[in-house]
């Protein structure tokens, strides 16, 4: 699992350098802020995840033999967590370079880049346009994230789990880098537009997370070329995915109930939601077992008052909350 999202602890990589590839054990010893980047890259990714998988069958438990178990296995979940943990490394590494806590990189350099394009509107005629402000340095996080998270899958490999894992990176990485948003900010004398500053932001990781799901719900399943060096997609009349799509070769286990084998916890005593009709509604989240109506006591915050300066007190209060929980 070294090199894999399972692998999330900075110094846990670093002691198996003897077992990392040659780019991993190269930023171990040259660049260890990085691989620190890396991990924390890796736990954004599994904790968007969580998010995204909140109310399905299969949740993106972080239990290690379970989501050991996912991790061996090439399903549309799979893909999933390794496009999400791509994108989170390329992400916290970008970031942490635009915070200035990385000696190996800052903003983004801008010189060699055309003027921003004037967006239409009232008081633009006119406006002087140029870079500035600190864009993120998206291409060195997303070859950071391809140095790091893409060396276990040596390309041209004639295997089809490390084409699968290796596309499945990059559209990760790609949901970063192909939607940056450009932000600027006016100046002149009393609130007039006489120049306008402008950089490039990364999109916020939720935005990330929203777009790889839509890719993981229309995944493509495929199959291994006779070369063993390309992808066909399984099925008549299909397009190939392209770049940004999420792709797997083996069809998912329904996730009802636990086993170990294949990683699945089950969705017994899972919180399900017995009006809705989608993923969370408890027909199809308990797989037709069926559920209960349990009441719970949570204790929760509640009439807080702000004191000068500077403390919020709060009390406790007892709240009943109807849950309806799979058998």
């Amino acid at each position: 699992a070294v090199g894999s999202p399972l692998v999330m602890d900075p110094n846990s990589i670093c002691r198996k350098t003897k077992r990392l590839a040659g780019k991993q054990a190269e930023l171990c010893q040259l660049e260890p802020e990085i691989v620190q980047e890396v991990a924390k890259g890796t736990k954004l990714g599994v904790r968007e995840c969580q998010y995204q998988f909140r109310f399905r069958r299969w949740n993106c438990t972080s239990h290690s033999k379970y989501f050991g178990k996912i991790l061996q296995q090439d399903i549309r979940e799979t893909a999933f967590v390794y496009a999400i943990t791509a994108a989170g490394v390329s992400h916290t590494i970008t970031q942490a370079c635009s915070m200035g806590e990385l000696l190996q990189c800052g903003c983004e350099l801008t010189r060699s880049r055309a003027p921003p394009s004037p967006t239409a509107g009232p008081g633009t005629e006119g406006t002087a346009w140029e870079w500035g402000g600190c864009g993120d340095d998206v291409q060195f996080g997303y070859e950071k994230s391809q140095q790091f998270m893409d060396a276990k899958n040596k390309k041209g490999k004639n295997d089809i789990r490390a084409l699968i894992d290796l596309h499945n990176n990059e559209a990760g990485r790609l949901a970063v880098r192909s939607y940056m948003r450009t932000e600027c900010k006016c100046h002149g004398l009393s609130g007039s537009c006489t120049l306008r500053t402008c950089w490039r932001k990364m999109p916020h990781f939720r935005e990330v997370g929203d777009r790889l799901l839509e890719r993981f719900n229309g995944a493509f399943k495929v199959m291994g070329g006779n070369d063993g060096k390309t992808l066909i997609p399984v099925g008549d009349n299909i397009k190939p995915p392209d770049k940004q799509d999420l792709i797997y070769s083996a069809d998912s286990p329904d996730f009802c109930s636990a086993n170990r084998k294949t990683g699945s916890l089950g969705t017994r005593g899972r919180v399900c939601n017995s009006t809705a009709m989608d993923t969370s509604g408890c027909d199809l989240l308990c797989c037709g077992r069926g559920h209960r109506d349990e009441t719970v006591v949570l204790e929760e915050n509640c009439l807080c008052r702000f004191h000068w300066c500077c403390v919020v007190q709060c009390r406790k209060c007892s709240v009943r909350q109807e849950l309806s929980l799979c058998v």
